[in-house]
């Protein structure tokens, strides 16, 4: 019996330091936000700070992919899963996504803040998040649209509504809050190609390395039509932690590795949101963006928010169980 219980409370432990992990992900991912949004306003040039923040963070990983045998080995196997046909080109392409949210960054956190941009990001990701699992395109399968994960869809739009509120009488602070929730459409499908991609190397370190080569081929794709439209963009600024973007993704996403046998992917994804808003929320009180701090209506959406992810899922966990 005293064994059953100190087992029990093991598991309890793990659970709850799974959780806080996760949610320290959350707040690196808003976080690194704020560093794009400064960096892309100091350039001048959203598009220009994506893609140094690929860059730093694809060289992180190539570094560490040289440096650990598994993840050598989860290439091989990769190569492998696309000559028999087992993956499809198509399903490396997650990283283009994620170059938009992070290009979104650059172009948007100065003007709306954190805290809204992170709104508009979860809500956006919720909604498709709907659609992917009904389509079966991860490797979970279809799963149904329940009335509880469509009620959280809707409560994600009201969320967003709430958040852009004060920007309804500025029309180009309205359509830069709707670039990042468009953006989070996107998001669920990435996860869906990350867990494809992670099935066939039975490793993190490689679809992380994957999101961030393709992400950094389509920015710089996209930077060369940027400079010869709108040529070169201001002189990199000197302050060393305007370069941490790439890092603080890797991080987050090493954080989910490590939190994710303890507490599951639910639980995770819950965590993580939860780390993000309230990351956002901080930021914005602390240090506000220029024109865009911290507002009521930005910290409803987000409590919004918090509740329609949670109430998206809830039925998921059932439907499982």
């Amino acid at each position: 019996m005293k064994a059953e219980i100190a087992t029990a409370q093991h598991t309890a432990a793990q659970r709850v330091a799974g959780a806080v992990l996760s949610a320290l992900g959350g707040v690196c991912l808003a976080v690194q936000g704020r560093i794009n949004g400064q960096l892309g306003l100091l350039m001048h040039d959203g598009l220009i700070a994506a893609l140094i923040s690929f860059v730093i963070g694809s060289a992180l990983l190539v570094a560490g992919v040289a440096a650990a045998p598994a993840a050598r080995s989860g290439v091989v196997q990769l190569v492998s899963g696309l000559r028999t046909g087992r993956l499809r080109w198509w399903q490396l392409l997650g990283g283009v996504c994620g170059a938009f949210v992070v290009a979104c960054q650059g172009i948007t956190i100065a003007a709306i803040g954190v805290a809204v941009f992170t709104v508009a990001v979860v809500a956006g990701m919720v909604l498709s998040s709907l659609v992917v699992d009904r389509a079966g395109i991860g490797p979970a399968g279809p799963q149904p649209i329940t009335p509880t994960r469509a009620a959280g869809g809707a409560l994600a739009i009201i969320a967003v509504a709430v958040a852009v509120s004060p920007k309804l009488g500025n029309p180009s602070g309205l359509w830069l809050a709707v670039l990042p929730a468009f953006a989070g459409l996107w998001l669920a499908w990435q996860a869906a190609m990350n867990g494809l991609v992670r099935r066939e190397t039975h490793n993190v370190v490689v679809p992380t390395l994957v999101n961030f080569g393709s992400g950094t081929v389509v920015l710089a794709l996209a930077v060369v039509v940027d400079v010869a439209v709108r040529g070169w963009p201001q002189t990199p600024p000197g302050h060393w932690w305007l370069y941490l973007g790439g890092p603080l993704g890797i991080g987050a996403v090493m954080t989910a590795v490590a939190a994710v046998r303890w507490i599951g992917v639910l639980l995770l994804g819950l965590s993580s949101v939860a780390g993000q808003l309230v990351g956002a929320v901080g930021l914005d009180l602390v240090v506000p963006a220029a024109g865009g701090g911290l507002t009521v209506a930005g910290v409803a959406g987000a409590m919004i928010t918090m509740v329609a992810v949670g109430v998206a899922a809830l039925r998921l966990e059932r439907w499982r169980t």
